[in-house]
Formats: C-alpha cells, sequence, structure tokens
C-alpha cells in the first residue's frame, strides 16, 4: 500500500535477529513469503551503502518479502554454516530454504530486480531482451546465434555482465578456458563479485582443477573399495561435475561432510558452495543440494 507516493510501513517487515532467533525469524518466516537475510557488520561500509536501498526495495513490496538483518561479528555462525564469506551478503529463503542471493552494494534497480525475481516480473531492456533471446538460442543448440545475440548486448552496453558472463560461458562450454578468462577480465573490478561474474569464475577454476585428474572409473574403484578413502570421493565429485552428473557430485561430497565435517579443513562444505556458486543459485543441482546441506546443517 502507499501513502504520498511512499510505501506504508508494515510492522515486522525488517527486523534484526540473533543466532538463537534464526530459525523463528528466518526458517518459519520464510514459509509464508521470501525472507532476505541481509548479513553485515558495523564497520563495512559497502553494508552501510546498501542498507537504505534494500530497506526501500523491500517497503515497496508491500508485504511480499521480508527482510532480516544479522550482524555477523555478533552472531557469525549462521554465516559461517553457510559460506558467506565477504558482506554484505544476501541470501533469500523460501520455504525454509536457501533459494537465491546476491553479494555487494548494488544500485537499487537490481536490488528491485533480485525482489521482482522472488515475488513477480520484471520488464528487461534491450540489452536483456538480447540476453534473454542469447539464452533461448543456447537452450535451442544455437550457439553460434547465442554468442552472436551476446556481442549485440555488449555493443549496447560494454560493460553489462550478464553478456559478459553468457559469452565466457559459452567459450568454457566449448573448452576454451583462456578464452572464457579473457571476456571475463572485460567485467569491470569493482563488479567482480557480482553473481553472474562470480558463478563463471567458479566454474573455470572447476574446469581447471577437472583438467588434472583421471578417468572416473579408477576414482570410482577407489571409492567403492574404501567409502572412508575421502580424498578419492572428492576428486570424483570434481569429476562427476565436469561430465555434467551434478547430483551424484553433490551426492558424495554431502557423505563426506555426513561422515566427517571436519575432513581437509570442511573442505568438502566450501567446494559443494563452489559448486553451487558456479552453477547458479536457481539451478535444480543447487536448489537440491542447498536443501540436502541445509537439512545436515541446521536439523
Amino acid at each position: 500500500m502507499l501513502v504520498n507516493g511512499e510505501a506504508a510501513e508494515q510492522p515486522g517487515l525488517i527486523k534484526d535477529t540473533t543466532t538463537q532467533g534464526f530459525r523463528q525469524d528466518v526458517i518459519a518466516e520464510s514459509m509464508q513469503q521470501p525472507v532476505l537475510v541481509d548479513f553485515w557488520a558495523p564497520w563495512c561500509g559497502p553494508c552501510k551503502q546498501l542498507t537504505p536501498v534494500i530497506e526501500k526495495a523491500v517497503k515497496a513490496a508491500g508485504g511480499k518479502v521480508k527482510l532480516v538483518k544479522m550482524n555477523i561479528d555478533e552472531h557469525p555462525q549462521i554465516s559461517g554454516q553457510l559460506g558467506i564469506q565477504s558482506i554484505p551478503a544476501v541470501i533469500a529463503f523460501k520455504q525454509g530454504q536457501p533459494i537465491d542471493g546476491f553479494m555487494g552494494a548494488q544500485p537499487e534497480s537490481q536490488v528491485k530486480a533480485f525482489i521482482e525475481r522472488l515475488v513477480g516480473p520484471v520488464g528487461p531492456g534491450e540489452a536483456e531482451e538480447l540476453i534473454a533471446a542469447a539464452q533461448e538460442a543456447l537452450a535451442a543448440g544455437d550457439a553460434a546465434g547465442a554468442s552472436e545475440l551476446y556481442g549485440h548486448a555488449l555493443q549496447l552496453e560494454p560493460e553489462n555482465l550478464g553478456a559478459i558472463a553468457g559469452l565466457s560461458r559459452l567459450h568454457l562450454d566449448t573448452g576454451d578456458i583462456e578464452g572464457a578468462k579473457g571476456i571475463l577480465a572485460m567485467a569491470p573490478q569493482e563488479k567482480a563479485s557480482d553473481q553472474a561474474i562470480a558463478a563463471v569464475r567458479a566454474a573455470i577454476e572447476l574446469a581447471e582443477q577437472a583438467a588434472s585428474l583421471g578417468d572416473t572409473a579408477e576414482l570410482e574403484a577407489k571409492v567403492a573399495a574404501d567409502p572412508k578413502d575421502y580424498q578419492a570421493r572428492f576428486d570424483l565429485a570434481l569429476a562427476l561435475n565436469a561430465r555434467d552428473k551434478r547430483e551424484e557430485a553433490v551426492d558424495h561430497l554431502i557423505a563426506i561432510i555426513k561422515a566427517d565435517r571436519k575432513w581437509n579443513d570442511d573442505g568438502a562444505r566450501k567446494q559443494l558452495l563452489q559448486f553451487f556458486e558456479a552453477w547458479g543459485p536457481m539451478d535444480e543441482a543447487s536448489v537440491g543440494g542447498r536443501r540436502k546441506l541445509s537439512t545436515l546443517l541446521f536439523s
């Protein structure tokens, strides 16, 4: 509801939470509508930039989404379990599960678009229409057409992060790791933490890791012979991901976390988070994997 052009204040729409209050304020509340969790700290300059922007956007959404803020200096446990390594970081929860998010201070238009992705559609600009057409071309198997469309988008907006990420991933999908790196370098340095850019960077790192691994059959034999050979199981997860067997890769890492959370300095969980970043938050394997991880950590 708007009053004199401004969103009316709604009790409980924005609040602070604690480690103890997280389950009620976030997990339980997200069963009713999406809940955004803003991880911040008093010393964080970008956090102070984001706060008024995200609060305004949440109020404008008219109760379709809530905002919960968590000071990680006072309450570090939840952010640590979710793999939050830089702030500000915003994670969206729905039906008790983390489903989307972004890092870094974002302009009002991007925060609004993020919220509308959760609760309703948003009208795209010309470059975004070209990017959407490129994604449709990719889905139809037309990589060359997608590449041309991404190129047109970059002509309109040379620093369009979606077009840079899409074109870089196209090169990566053909095995051109160096070409993918070169295109990714076109992104402005201050946007290095953007979700789309970070996802492609993570995918490139995974491709480089997988290139050094052998055939999955040998790794599978090692795991079958000794289920507690966590290094073999870890390497197998990397190799399976390289072959686009994402659910199997997730299951192997979850098995390590369940058996020995401390193995390799919590390496299995960290690798799983890198998978999610590379795949994107809305990928089916990411959604399913986060659900399994969340159940394991919070049950």
